[in-house]
């Protein structure tokens, strides 16, 4: 399947230089990029029918953690930012799971995507996980369902929205509420999200939409799905370095099983 047939290409002309460093101004300015209608409908109409198929292979998951995504620290009470728990609840169908003719992988696999992410992303290449579970990932998120604050390990994140909830499903943020780089992780302004005391901003995000986020630094949440539409969204996941793989530990948490 032709990139074109399923990407808005007169849109979005993701092999222009001038494209790509408007997208990469954006990106840096904001810590978001969004690019609306970024698939076209029939994409996302085949993304949806695979999704729907596949729904019962998911592995789900509830969980508690911290917003740093760290084990707790003694050192601090239990209601503490450090160590306070929020919860996060999703499905997940996962790479090996992905058919070969998928729009999914097809744009995952598409070196001139690829070109366009890495010069968005200020990253000289960008490669595949060395396993068969981490590199497309289809998330569900059923009623009831969310996933809590926190802040991503990773420097930035790839996601296609593929089917919007009736209600709820809201990716919430806020900028620069740590330096991660500097070990400074702000307590006081972490608690202050956690008790919903700090005014928050939302991606309006619509089924087909690319977006791009710096979620390092930026803490981020999505709400609770409302309603009995599944809220579906395909994370797409690269390394600035080859031969990289999740690990074993990760892996179980994740997707219940390894590579």
């Amino acid at each position: 399947m032709s990139l074109s047939n399923i990407i808005n290409t007169t849109t979005y002309p993701i092999e222009n230089s001038d494209f790509r460093a408007n997208c990469k101004k954006t990106l840096a300015k904001n810590g978001a990029l969004v690019l609306p209608d970024f698939l076209n409908h029939k994409a996302v109409q085949a993304i949806i029918e695979e999704g729907e198929a596949k729904k019962d292979l998911a592995w789900y998951t509830k969980s508690t953690h911290n917003v740093y995504l760290t084990h707790v620290d003694p050192h601090f009470d239990a209601d503490h930012a450090r160590n306070k728990q929020v919860i996060s609840s999703k499905g997940c169908i996962t790479d090996d799971q992905i058919d070969s003719k998928s729009p999914l992988r097809q744009i995952y696999d598409s070196a001139l995507f690829r070109v366009f992410l890495a010069s968005v992303l200020d990253e000289e290449a960008l490669y595949n996980y060395a396993d068969n579970l981490s590199s497309i990932n289809l998330h569900y998120a059923s009623k009831g369902q969310e996933l809590g604050w926190h802040f991503d390990n990773s420097s930035f994140a790839i996601t296609l929205l593929i089917q919007k909830p009736e209600g709820g499903g809201v990716f919430e943020y806020i900028e620069n509420m740590r330096d991660a780089d500097a070990g400074e992780m702000n307590y006081s302004g972490v608690s202050e999200v956690l008790a919903g005391q700090k005014k928050v901003k939302e991606l309006a995000i619509e089924p087909g939409a690319l977006v791009l986020f710096r979620g390092r630094n930026a803490i981020h949440r999505v709400t609770p799905t409302q309603g009995d539409t599944t809220r579906m969204l395909a994370v797409l996941a690269y390394n600035s370095q080859p031969g990289i793989a999740l690990s074993e530990a990760a892996s179980k948490t994740f997707y219940g099983r390894v590579n």
